[in-house]
């Protein structure tokens, strides 16, 4: 089955469905270092197939004229990245809900950074996983617009319509206001997808900006918090209950999810934070109240790296960690 919400289903619907039906609140977060892969993945049809990436890459720059041995760089980096994204997707995937791929993991390696991050969406959607591209994105109006099209469902044009990344859903900054996440919504929403706004992050930096005290004695996140509410008021799912419009609430500050939850009682929670940077599962449980599918749990370099602190394999040991996230949280509820 497609992980790609159906056309009839808002996002919240399509990722109770999910939840139930994988039996997992677990997103497997991809921050790839080409520095820090894995093996390469064995199979001679799939060796062949990134031998052809890579030969299509460097036939395209040489004929735009661009420098090839620098493009030859990226390409092999690419290819590489490829692979270990795939091994990691087909290890980890099946004890997961959805993928969350950070777009600027992928921008870095150059033009051959996009094709692969398309080729990783494709991977994880093939294994049944929804996908929630984390880009934060956020710009004026007509730009935000631009934004969900690129990286959700794709926009019409005179060659016809235009791919998109086909994510069921993507990261938005908040900051620019109302109107930039409203345009950012109606792009999504249009297509049956979803926003993770960013509310209370993971990083302790957060607290710089996103506490700061406002003039009626709340803090800046609580107005966030009540901005995503009301944005998605009007794509709430009729069968769970959750809105597309959903809230990044870093799981490294579980003393805020309460008060969240009560600001926000139907956005769905992005939780990232947990094991690298020091998030605990079993603190979540105020995520969950409205239901299993009200929370995600994403987990990237404790669940990747595993292998460094065992002496598994790095797919046994990065499976072995996501069940047993997985078991964690599903025990909350």
């Amino acid at each position: 089955m497609s992980g790609s919400p159906r056309d009839h289903l808002t996002f919240g619907d399509s990722l109770a469905a999910h939840v139930a039906r994988r039996e997992s609140q677990i997103v497997l977060g991809l921050d790839p270092d080409p520095a820090r892969l894995w093996p390469a993945a064995s199979g001679s049809g799939r060796v062949a197939a990134d031998d052809a990436l890579l030969e299509f890459i460097l036939a395209t720059a040489g004929r735009l004229g661009a420098d090839v041995a620098s493009v030859r760089v990226s390409a092999q980096a690419s290819v590489a990245v490829l692979e270990h994204c795939r091994a990691v997707i087909d290890a980890v995937g099946p004890a997961c809900v959805a993928l969350k791929p950070q777009a600027a993991c992928f921008e870095r390696l150059g033009a051959a950074g996009w094709l692969v991050l398309e080729a990783v969406c494709r991977h994880a959607r093939s294994a049944g996983l929804l996908v929630l591209l984390d880009g934060k994105r956020g710009d004026v109006p007509v730009t935000a617009s631009v934004y969900g099209e690129a990286m959700l469902s794709g926009a019409p044009s005179p060659f016809g319509r235009l791919p998109g990344l086909g994510a069921d859903a993507m990261t938005g900054n908040p900051l620019l206001g109302r109107d930039a996440m409203t345009a950012l919504v109606e792009a999504a929403r249009a297509g049956g997808r979803g926003v993770f706004a960013l509310v209370r992050t993971s990083n302790p930096g957060a607290a710089d900006v996103m506490d700061v005290a406002l003039q009626d004695g709340g803090r800046l996140w609580e107005h966030l918090a009540r901005l995503v509410s009301s944005l998605g008021e009007g794509g709430r799912g009729p069968a769970s209950g959750l809105s597309d419009v959903g809230a990044v609430t870093g799981a490294t500050a579980p003393e805020h999810l309460a008060r969240m939850r009560e600001l926000m009682p139907h956005a769905p929670f992005l939780l990232p934070g947990v094991g690298a940077q020091g998030g605990d599962v079993e603190s979540l449980g105020p995520a969950f109240a409205p239901g299993r599918a009200a929370g995600l749990i994403t987990a990237s370099r404790s669940i990747v790296n595993a292998y460094e602190q065992s002496a598994s394999s790095p797919a046994h040991a990065a499976r072995s960690e996501a069940e047993r996230l997985r078991g964690l949280a599903w025990s909350l509820v």
